[in-house]
């Protein structure tokens, strides 16, 4: 049992850094994706029926140097009244000044506080350590909730941990799961593991195909990333994305995976356009043999096959990044036919992690966030914890 399913919160003011930071329409600034916060309902809701109240600290968007109205988190007070089953949620127009502190003070068990902001002070990003102290004294309890933002050493995700005692701090259940399905793929999985990398570049992806090739059995290779590959080889790859500059570096990660008995899955074909639009023409070409003036925006029809193959007989699959322009109804076919065979996989026993943003964008859109084993909310401390690094929120609170 974890710290935080085992802590009876009767009577503590629980004071949890949340990933709020949601997409708002720029117009009528209503929420278009509320899946981070409905991510963070069970450890709430655990909170409050133990007996405590919850004191809810995030941040949302980029504001620049103090507060804008459009970065308010007043704009989700009422959703997120709603995700709570009708409870008043209350609201502080500051996170560590007097309105906040006063209703910080005055909370009985049972009431949800959310304060403003945190980056309308430039001393949160900064892990400002007064910043984090004065946060800490809203709260006796600290719950780590935000894994999207494990990866930054901020005042309220790393350095406001030294401020609680060792029995009063802990992940929350979202947070838990991150870690242990994180954990779980990287250091109890079961062969064969397939690692699925897609994306633009292969400068992002880099590190992490470096560290998958200690572990995987096996890495595919989809995205505008493929096409560095095939040039490197000597390939044609008329107008594809390129990163000229990498070409040596992908040839070398070609060769640690031959030296390490890893294989890595280029794709066969591509869907390839004359142009990078939705109405372009198509077709389809082996991908090192793309014609001048064409670009690849997707796997082709053999590619997704063989890639689809590979997934089904796997035990543990890890999926980041998509196989092509998915946004595009044209070039989408090769991202689902992955998604299908992923989910194929988990029905047989795999273990499916979906991390990353655009991965996850596309196993919503097609409706399969249901049919793998976990989809992670954190892009980008996910990447960096399969590139191997420390999270600075995670490391606070275990370290």
């Amino acid at each position: 049992m974890s710290k935080f399913s085992g802590h009876n919160f009767s009577g503590q003011k629980a004071l949890i850094r949340v990933d709020f930071n949601v997409p708002l329409d720029k117009q009528t600034l209503a929420i278009t994706d509320d899946n981070r916060m409905r991510a963070a309902i069970p450890t709430i809701e655990k909170i409050l029926k133990d007996g405590g109240s919850v004191i809810l600290m995030s941040h949302l968007g980029r504001p620049k140097g103090g507060p804008e109205e459009k970065y308010s988190l007043k704009h989700i007070v009422m959703h997120l009244s709603e995700l709570l089953g009708g409870i008043d949620v209350q609201f502080a127009d500051d996170c560590i000044g007097e309105s906040a502190v006063e209703l910080a003070a005055g909370l009985q068990p049972g009431d949800v506080l959310l304060l403003e902001n945190l980056r309308f002070y430039k001393e949160e990003e900064a892990g400002d350590e007064a910043f984090a102290e004065k946060l800490s004294k809203l709260g006796d309890v600290y719950v780590n909730d935000a894994f999207g933002t494990a990866h930054r050493a901020h005042a309220s995700t790393a350095v406001i941990a030294k401020y609680f005692a060792a029995d009063s701090k802990m992940f929350g259940l979202l947070m838990n799961s991150e870690v242990a399905s994180a954990e779980k793929v990287m250091h109890e999985s079961e062969k064969p593991f397939t690692a699925i990398i897609g994306g633009a570049k292969v400068s992002d992806k880099i590190l992490i195909i470096e560290n998958l090739l200690e572990r995987a059995t096996d890495i595919i290779i989809g995205g505008g990333m493929a096409y560095t590959f095939m040039k490197a080889e000597g390939g044609h790859i008329g107008k594809s994305l390129c990163e000229d500059d990498r070409l040596e570096m992908a040839l070398d990660l070609l060769k640690k995976a031959e030296a390490k008995g890893v294989c890595i899955h280029l794709p066969s074909d591509s869907i390839v356009a004359d142009n990078f639009a939705a109405d372009a023409n198509t077709s389809t070409a082996p991908s090192n043999q793309i014609p001048d003036g064409w670009m690849g925006l997707d796997i082709g029809p053999n590619a997704a096959e063989q890639f689809a193959n590979v997934i089904k007989r796997s035990k543990t699959i890890l999926w980041n990044g998509p196989m092509g322009v998915f946004e595009m109804e044209k070039f989408q076919h090769g991202t689902k036919a992955i998604a299908i065979a992923v989910t194929e996989a988990t029905a047989h026993g795999a273990f499916s992690l979906v991390g990353g943003g655009d991965s996850v964008a596309a196993v919503n859109q097609f409706g399969f966030a249901d049919k793998v084993s976990y989809v992670s909310t954190g892009g980008g401390a996910m990447l960096e914890y399969f590139e191997g690094k420390v999270l600075p929120g995670i490391a606070a609170i275990t370290e």
